[in-house]
């Protein structure tokens, strides 16, 4: 099949704006963050049953004239675009956003979630209806099979004394009865009222529909909590004649996607190999009649991310992270060996949507030097071809040389990450370093687009440093004693990765290991913190964002306690209060030296603001160079450009004062 690279419409606009106003680069400049906050980026990518068509959402920044309205953020633009070439088209555009577009089972239309309810549009064109009128609105939806009907989650409503109460400024919150349940409901498209389908004091996490339109697997928790939706799923099978939610296959931890095979006799699904396992990152496969789940995926060097369907109904297709790449592969559903089917290069990305022919699929991927974009290829071809550019801007940057470099671990662990050189270093020049280790400690640092407001990656390698993208043990894509490879020792060996990594390239005469910084946000604002203090020898800088300074009080705090304690210390932090202690940043302070810029959201609830805020008192109070921004309504995170703008400024700004210098500044 061949695909056309070309220009998109709105991508070109937004380029042309950008020249208007300044921001755009010309040939050979660096990217800065006032580009950053201007890239938009496709979030997720749907094709048509006949793959003729890929219906796309598209992350569309507000322009900075908007920038006067707290708390707005980027608009959710709906596209679809010709697979064989030609120009998409917009079906839902800003100031309206959408979500979640898919096509009807014949691809005769197109649903997407829009006001709160599912609307369905003709394909060949024409006016949208809404299909549901929830009054909570829509989480999630699937069609069914047979087109018919839809299925969708949505909130239990408010009991009216409470939306009452509150009306007369009575908003007194009852912490502990504060989430609402979600319920599964049926929806025929054809019109007519929806159906129940689960108990209303229960809350439904995900779902799918079996072939026969007639049953759904569902994930449910009996509470609404976090750590329930982290930990406490149950695999449930749920008929649309009415009944009760029959309990499919015991499972223990994190559960992920599920998907029934083609015949209706196998369930497929995500999952994790105990309650302490960080990922839902193993291929299982249960009868569809219940029984005892098998692990596909047993010594998987890998970490799976998604399914994409079956092959056929011996096969399972997964997308997987495998290092600092991904890949798509299959799996016999009676076990057996994984096989690759594409993956590995350049492009980046976590799910895959297959035509109805088993063949064509299209993915959402980024690479080193551009942010999401739509890709399409066939099990024959098995080369991505570009269908959409929407940063053609970029062309003109000069990026930093992109390569995932591997080292060995004091211990003999082998260890990858991420270097980005420097823009225009000179050749042999030892350049000062930007360390920005992801956060989790699950996550991954991937070899594709790594730019964003709190990893500005290449923005720092155009002012000259290089920068390191760690994955230390205890980090997803590779398997699950990797993963695991840091419980009970949380910034100990898994740390010492991370210091073993810059010694590597110390050795290797890429840095100046007298001229080190750290910045990261959540886990990576623990181990910032932790650079800071535990190691302030070694850094020159440390700059936190709603990182953990103490272990004993975040436990109290954060909305993952239970998580917490179970899969990232695999232990009760109260039973062990020495060893807690002794790994938290604030234990250390009177070792700090570092000079640190600490960033919070003050919406937090995974990371509460008084984790940076007694850190940042504890320095002050030691005589430590310390600073404390705090971003109004940000949650765990910055969605709003002016905070973007203003932390990438500060990351620039404190890097530029603290390690860049030949001599370490006084303070």
């Amino acid at each position: 099949m061949q695909v056309r690279r070309r220009t998109n419409p709105r991508g070109l606009l937004v380029a042309l704006l950008l020249l208007a106003s300044g921001a755009a680069t010309p040939t050979g400049a660096q990217l800065t963050p006032e580009q950053v906050t201007q890239l938009q980026a496709v979030t997720s990518a749907a094709l048509s049953p006949d793959g003729r068509r890929v219906a796309y959402t598209l992350s569309q920044p507000r322009a900075p004239e908007e920038d006067t309205i707290a708390g707005q953020r980027a608009y959710s633009e709906l596209w679809v675009a010709p697979t064989a070439g030609g120009e998409p088209h917009a079906v839902v555009q800003r100031p309206n956003t959408a979500s979640s577009p898919q096509w009807s089972p014949d691809g005769s239309q197109l649903a997407y979630i829009a006001g709160g309810q599912v609307q369905v549009v003709p394909a060949a064109g024409g006016e949208a209806r809404a299909v549901t009128s929830g009054p909570s609105g829509v989480s999630a939806y699937h069609w069914a099979p047979d087109g018919q009907s839809i299925a969708y989650t949505a909130r239990v409503p408010e009991a009216p004394e409470v939306v009452a109460r509150r009306r007369r400024g009575d908003d007194v919150i009852a912490w502990s009865a504060r989430a609402r349940p979600v319920q599964l409901w049926v929806q025929p498209v054809a019109g007519g009222d929806a159906r129940a389908l689960t108990p209303a004091e229960h809350t439904v996490r995900d779902f799918t529909w079996a072939p026969d339109s007639r049953t759904l697997a569902v994930q449910i928790t009996e509470s609404s909590d976090v750590d329930a939706d982290y930990l406490y799923r149950r695999i449930h099978v749920v008929s649309v004649g009415g009944g009760e939610p029959r309990l499919l296959v015991p499972t223990e931890g994190k559960l992920g996607a599920m998907a029934f095979s083609p015949d209706g006799t196998r369930l497929a699904f995500l999952g994790a190999t105990s309650l302490n396992d960080p990922l839902a990152q193993s291929v299982f496969v249960v009868p569809a009649g219940g029984g005892a789940a098998v692990n596909l995926t047993p010594d998987y060097e890998g970490s799976a991310l998604s399914l994409a369907g079956w092959q056929d109904a011996r096969t399972v297709r997964f997308v997987a992270a495998e290092g600092t790449k991904t890949s798509l592969n299959s799996v016999p559903a009676a076990g057996g060996s994984i096989t690759r089917i594409m993956g590995g290069g350049p492009e980046i990305f976590t799910s895959a949507s297959f035509a109805r022919d088993g063949s064509t699929f299209a993915v959402a991927a980024s690479t080193a030097t551009h942010p999401n974009e739509v890709f399409v290829t066939t099990m024959r071809e098995r080369r991505l071809g570009r269908v959409t550019n929407h940063n053609p801007a970029l062309a003109s940057v000069q990026f930093g040389r992109q390569e995932t470099i591997n080292w060995i671990a004091r211990d003999g662990w082998r260890m990858a990450g991420v270097l980005i050189h420097p823009v225009g270093a000179p050749q042999g020049a030892r350049v000062p370093l930007a360390v920005l280790p992801h956060g989790g400690p699950e996550g991954i640092s991937y070899d594709g687009w790594s730019t964003n407001s709190l990893y500005p990656a290449q923005v720092l390698a155009g002012a000259g440093y290089a920068v390191f993208m760690p994955n230390y043990r205890g980090s997803g894509g590779r398997g699950v004693a990797f993963a695991k490879g840091d419980h009970r020792d949380l910034a100990g060996r898994e740390f010492e990765d991370v210091l073993d990594g810059i010694d590597h390239l110390a050795r290797a005469g890429i840095i100046d290991s007298t001229r080190v910084g750290i910045s990261g946000t959540s886990y990576g604002g623990y181990f910032s913190a932790w650079a800071g203090t535990r190691h302030s020898a070694r850094f020159r800088l440390a700059m936190p964002f709603a990182g953990i300074s103490n272990w004993t009080s975040f436990m109290g705090t954060s909305d993952i306690p239970l998580e917490n304690a179970a899969v990232h210390w695999d232990l009760w932090p109260w039973d062990h209060p020495g060893l807690v202690w002794e790994r938290s940043p604030m234990a250390h302070i009177r070792n700090a030296r570092t000079p640190m810029v600490i960033g919070q959201g003050l919406a937090d609830e995974r990371v509460p603001p008084e984790q940076m805020i007694q850190l940042h008192h504890a320095l002050r109070l030691n005589g430590v160079d310390s600073e404390l921004v705090l971003y109004p309504r940000e949650p765990h995170g910055l969605l709003e450009r002016q905070h973007q703008l203003d932390y990438m400024r500060r990351i620039l700004a404190a890097f530029d004062k603290h390690v860049k210098p030949a001599a370490r500044p006084t303070t």
